[in-house]
């Protein structure tokens, strides 16, 4: 098929990438110049794991190709996703803006039949606000609008949109149904499903999705914390839910809280869609609650341990991104974590593997980026972990006590085994667990 992607964000590209993989040719359009310029030189503006290679085999064979002409890229499209930003505004709600300016803009240059796909996560009601701005200038036999929402996870989106567990597919239209199923069939040949819904529901089935397993995380912290008081270990806890089939073993493991571009937003947006209908949906504002004060657990833990100074003190932060795998620092919890730290006078020295030219962009040189983990130990107190990246789960412990002056370790993520801690000699405190006290520390 011929497919246009308006948009070369995390998605947009992502989708048109993946689709030019199965053969599809695939126009990606973005205002953008310089981006495009990249792109069509051979760089892939975002990090994620297989990407490179897709893109760069798609690109050399002619299926894969950017422009900044919305007309001439949606021309010969049989369908057109918008794959466009939909940042929450003041009041939380999403703002269309975008997806919305764009379907006046198709308005004016559509001439034959194109199916026209929302992409992006949008709050109910969305698909039926696209096709009024279509039917502004156009003839309602020229086109059908389809929610399709994504469910791609950072880090793993290739593995996603390649092999999907489900497409979700909202359309009233028999013809777009066909459409997308044509197109979405190569991706499916394992048995899972395409599951084809009206458009309001398929949009309520994004944002309900994300909103679950942002409750299940907050859930999960608020038993880490509750674990620490009682004297329970929150990873025994957890193994002994996640074995119940009932409610399985994934999005259990407590942290620092979640960020990143779909959780925060996507349950704000659910909110306020609640809000808009006079429903008070109680659950998600304590999710919202629950995460906020969770972003500070860390920077908390980390002040009380120098009894509440740390003016002058150097922390070592290990992970930035919101998560592995990625270099999105979107909402991430170390942003946070550093707000406070730097608030209270403590100087931060940081190192990821892949997020500091993003952090670089917002702090400069208010904080220190290392070239590697153990360079971010140099003249610190203290180590904080905050991104579960696999080059930190084994690392070198007696470089570690070595380095730091107050041989203490802050563990966000719960990456080492309490009882193989208490014999290293350090400090360790982490989330939902005992903490080991030594005492060369301050605490």
């Amino acid at each position: 098929m011929k497919l246009a992607i308006v948009g070369t964000g995390y998605v947009g590209l992502v989708s048109g990438t993946c689709f030019a993989e199965t053969g599809n040719d695939v126009v990606c359009v973005d205002i953008d110049a310089k981006k495009v310029e990249r792109m069509r030189n051979g760089e892939v503006p975002i990090f994620e794991p297989g990407l490179e290679l897709l893109f760069e085999r798609n690109t050399k064979q002619g299926r894969l190709t950017f422009t900044t002409d919305l007309a001439s890229a949606i021309k010969d499209a049989e369908i057109i996703f918008l794959a466009l930003p939909t940042p929450p505004g003041e009041d939380g709600s999403a703002d269309l803006s975008y997806v919305l300016g764009v379907a006046d803009q198709l308005s004016l240059f559509i001439d034959d039949y194109k199916v026209i796909v929302d992409k992006s996560t949008v709050p109910v009601g969305t698909a039926e606000r696209v096709h009024a701005a279509l039917a502004k200038n156009l003839s309602e036999d020229l086109f059908d609008v389809v929610s399709n929402p994504e469910f791609l996870r950072e880090g793993v989106a290739v593995d996603d949109f390649l092999k999907p567990d489900r497409v979700v597919i909202g359309t009233s239209s028999e013809r777009a149904r066909n459409t997308m199923k044509a197109l979405y069939e190569p991706f499916v040949r394992q048995g899972n499903p395409i599951i084809f819904m009206d458009e309001r529901s398929a949009e309520m089935t994004k944002y309900a999705a994300n909103s679950y397993l942002a409750t299940r995380i907050s859930f999960m912290n608020e038993i880490a914390n509750l674990c620490e008081r009682a004297g329970a270990n929150v990873d025994m806890v957890r193994k002994g839910m996640g074995s119940d089939n009932r409610i399985g073993k994934r999005f259990l493991f407590p942290g620092v809280g979640y960020g990143g571009s779909c959780f925060p937003k996507d349950v704000q947006a659910l909110a306020k869609t609640a809000s808009q209908h006079e429903y008070d949906f109680k659950i998600l504002k304590s999710v919202m609650e629950v995460n906020r004060l969770q972003k500070s657990i860390l920077s908390e833990k980390i002040i009380k341990f120098f009894n509440g100074d740390v003016k002058g003190k150097t922390i070592a932060m290990w992970g930035l991104a919101f998560k592995p795998n990625t270099d999105d620092i979107r909402e991430a919890p170390a942003l946070y974590i550093i707000e406070d730290l730097l608030k209270a006078g403590a100087k931060v020295q940081t190192f990821d593997p892949e997020g500091m030219d993003n952090v670089r962009e917002i702090y400069g040189d208010k904080i220190t980026y290392a070239s590697n983990q153990y360079e971010a130990l140099e003249n610190a107190d203290v180590l904080a972990i905050i991104t579960e990246w696999s080059v930190f789960r084994t690392p070198d412990f007696s470089k570690i006590a070595s380095s730091l002056s107050q041989k203490a370790v802050f563990d966000g993520r719960n990456l080492y085994d309490v009882e193989q801690m208490k014999d290293k000699g350090i400090h360790y405190e982490s989330i939902g667990r005992m903490p080991i006290v030594y005492k060369n520390s301050l605490a």
